[in-house]
């Protein structure tokens, strides 16, 4: 495993220690969940503007759209 060494300010490393007691865990523990769950976020929003940046995906016209559904019986 390899250890890296961050700079964080005052109030944070204190708001990071006061969760670590709470939850009974390191702060290594805590930071380590915090950017585990950071970097699975970020990946499934990089999927997502993938997905929205498609040039094959035809645009639609909100109005038209907005106009469909509420004529729709």
């Amino acid at each position: 495993m390899s250890q890296i060494t961050a700079r964080l300010p005052d109030d944070l490393v204190a708001s990071l220690d006061k969760a670590a007691a709470r939850l009974r865990r390191t702060r290594a523990d805590v930071v380590r969940q915090a950017v585990e769950y950071y970097l699975d976020d970020f990946e499934d929003l990089a999927a997502a503007i993938h997905v929205l940046q498609d040039p094959a995906d035809a645009t639609l016209d909100w109005e038209t759209v907005r106009n469909e559904l509420l004529n729709q019986n």
